[in-house]
């Protein structure tokens, strides 16, 4: 039987000391933001693994060894990531689904580099992650950088005629995605009237509500979080200020809407091409749809990055993370519910392709490629 352990930073000694032989599993850490304001990414990445696991382990597991998810907590925290990280490289774990912050994955990474451990994260988009080298640092998600060359162009193209602002929270990813795209627009002839960091965690953006209000901003692009997103949107609507609003893809999130409310109604985000759409992820569709769980946002990619380190171990014959992360890197596909993924040799997939999305009534959608 599977075994699933649930690790708090608060009480991650303990826990260590309790863990129990991993010798003839093969353990894979997730390590996310299982509590703190973006904790429903966390419970994306802990169901996509654990149905990842399953699914494997029904198919005979990997050269007959069970498959077994550890969760780690990093809350979004930069600090704590490191101390999860260091966790996991006492522990004697391998491999690691994770993280999903930017600002969490760069630092950790430094650790689990420095003690060959495999990292792939669902979720992180700040090219610096893959830039620094490391042979072991990969991820199964497109960098900002597509998805900024992505937007920018759309952005010029369909919403001329407005006065553009950019906020963003100063995160790794929210500044350094909002950054790319006002590099890609200014680059295009499009200046934006403001370009401003606000301070995630927040209740009362009023301030900065006004003053994108008074420059007369038709059009914000925000990098940053869905709680911000959905706070900002709730109070320009308490001044009869209604902006179209875009996002990058952390808004893929029914928490979204729940802090929004009918102020949402219109926001866009990029996100990359729906993997529920993929021939080859309806086995997991299944398996979520047995659950009562809509698998939305991150949830199949961290199902993919338990295939891909399952895909690897199996291709390399070996355990040994620099091994897996060669043949993941080989240039030949591997097969995911995302469907068929290269990697390049910065361990970065190839090709990415974006969907733009749009929320309405509580749910969102595709409306364009």
């Amino acid at each position: 039987m599977r075994t699933i352990v649930i690790l708090s930073f608060a009480g991650a000694a303990l826990s260590a000391l309790a863990t129990p032989s991993l010798a003839d599993d093969l353990v894979i850490a997730v390590a996310g933001p299982m509590t703190g304001p973006v904790a429903s990414i966390g419970d994306q990445m802990k169901r996509g693994a654990e149905a990842a696991a399953a699914a494997i382990n029904e198919a005979g597991g990997v050269n007959g060894r069970k498959v077994r998810i550890v969760v780690q907590d990093d809350a979004c925290d930069p600090k704590q990531a490191v101390a999860v990280a260091n966790l996991i490289v006492g522990q004697g774990i391998k491999f690691v689904d994770g993280h999903a912050c930017s600002g969490s994955s760069i630092p950790a990474s430094e650790i689990y580099a420095e003690n060959n451990i495999l990292m792939m994260s669902p979720a992180s988009s700040n090219p610096v992650l893959t830039e620094k080298g490391h042979s072991t640092i990969l991820r199964l998600y497109p960098r900002d950088d597509a998805q900024g060359a992505f937007i920018a162009p759309w952005i010029a193209d369909n919403e001329k005629g407005k006065t553009i602002a950019i906020l963003h929270d100063k995160s790794a990813y929210g500044k350094g995605l909002a950054t790319v795209v006002k590099d890609k627009l200014n680059a295009g002839g499009v200046t934006e009237v403001l370009f401003e960091g606000i301070n995630p965690g927040e209740k009362d953006y009023s301030a900065i509500v006004s003053k994108l209000k008074s420059a007369g901003a038709g059009f914000i692009y925000f990098g940053g979080y869905h709680p911000e997103a959905g706070l900002i949107l709730r109070q320009a609507a308490d001044q009869g200020y209604k902006p179209q609003l875009m996002t990058g893809d952390s808004i893929a999130t029914s928490e979204f809407w729940q802090i929004s409310g009918p102020a949402g109604e219109g926001t866009l985000f990029t996100f990359p091409t729906d993997p529920r759409r993929s021939p080859t992820a309806a086995h997991a569709l299944d398996q979520f749809k047995a659950q009562g769980f809509n698998p939305e946002g991150f949830t199949l990619f961290s199902y993919g990055v338990v295939q891909a380190i399952a895909d690897g171990v199996k291709r390399a014959g070996s355990d040994d993370p620099k091994a897996v992360a060669k043949a993941l890197e080989s240039g030949e596909p591997f097969e995911t519910v995302l469907g068929a993924v290269k990697l390049d040799a910065k361990g970065d997939v190839k090709d990415p392709t974006y969907d733009i999305n749009k929320w309405s009534d509580g749910k969102y959608a595709a409306i364009a490629k």
